[in-house]
């Protein structure tokens, strides 16, 4: 069986406007490791999941990031004076509540949360509902779009701090990374902040914990994919014949997910419209964790046209948000 065919039983599927489609053309239908984007991960049951993987005492993450958000959010809003706060996958905002509590403490902030999936920003919209003051602008689009229309809504004279919290920029590798920061950088004013999260480095058995939990949470998260595709495209991705699996990159300090076919198996789209073939042990890769050094990000972030104003770190999981001014 050939591993990688991706066979049209008509022809090629043509991409719907979402782009849902095209990815997975793109990503499954060709020689080599097959792969999907991760935001395909955040469905309205996929964002409900990453909820619940941020609350496991494994991933330490969220409550690293929370804990320097509240010891520094005095700090971050009089140095950053916003009146426009945009979000780069918001979540829930739970975190992001007492950065805005203290920027509201001085005036009226318009908060942008910028998210693919509609029901986070329902939810915090619903979180954020008691917040005096606050202008919530919800924007249901990829990041630059999204940032581009959140710009869009204000005046010259108006301050903007960017949020790009949880690591998310690990996501990217080294050089998509750099790039998204520079294209970040071109649609701000000089004086404009980002305040970055970024996950640092720490021992394979925390990371393999962190990312492959004992209740089987983060496996649901990242399987939710095929369920996704079979909803929305017509898949028939039978679940039990895949399984979560987690690969370490020691020397790019990258923690990969994959999905892993557990047979020699073909799956049909679009009621039969293609198909694509999986071996024993291929694996579709859905996600990488980069993690980073302090020296890394003093290099990248002035690269990518940012000069850092403060840099805290939390030494209990191993964390470091900074407030950066944009030259």
């Amino acid at each position: 069986m050939n591993a990688w065919l991706a066979r049209p039983l008509r022809s090629l599927p043509r991409a719907p406007a979402s782009g849902f489609l095209a990815d997975v053309v793109a990503g499954l239908c060709h020689d080599g490791q097959k792969t999907l984007p991760p935001k395909y991960l955040y469905d309205e049951l996929g964002s409900m999941l990453f909820g619940a993987i941020t609350r496991l005492p494994e991933y330490g993450v969220w409550r690293a990031e929370r804990r320097l958000l509240e010891a520094h959010a005095e700090t971050i809003a009089t140095a950053s004076a916003a009146d426009l706060v945009v979000e780069l996958g918001s979540g829930s905002a739970e975190k992001t509540r007492t950065v805005l509590e203290a920027l509201l403490s001085q005036r009226r902030v318009t908060y942008c949360p910028v998210e693919i999936s509609r029901s986070a920003l329902d939810a915090s919209r619903h979180a954020l509902d008691d917040l005096d003051g606050l202008l919530f602008h919800g924007i249901a689009r990829d990041y630059l779009s999204g940032v581009d229309e959140a710009l869009a809504i204000r005046d010259a004279s108006q301050p903007a701090l960017v949020l790009f919290l949880g690591s998310s920029l690990g996501n990217f590798d080294a050089q998509a990374g750099e790039n998204f920061l520079r294209a970040l950088r071109e649609r701000l004013m000089p004086g404009d902040f980002l305040l970055l999260g970024a996950d640092l480095d720490k021992p394979e058995p925390t990371l393999r914990a962190a990312y492959d939990d004992a209740l089987g949470v983060t496996a649901a998260f990242n399987l939710n994919v095929l369920a996704r595709m079979n909803r929305e495209l017509g898949a028939d991705f039978r679940l039990p014949q895949f399984r979560h699996r987690i690969e370490f990159d020691r020397s790019a300090r990258n923690v990969e997910m994959h999905i892993e076919s557990l047979r020699e198996q073909v799956v049909r789209f679009d009621g039969g419209e293609f198909e694509i073939e999986f071996a024993r042990g291929e694996t579709i890769h859905t996600e990488t964790s980069h993690k980073y050094s302090h020296g890394e990000l003093d290099e990248l972030l002035p690269l990518s046209g940012f000069r850092r104003a403060e840099q805290w770190t939390d030494h209990e999981w191993g964390f470091a948000t900074g407030l950066y001014i944009a030259d």
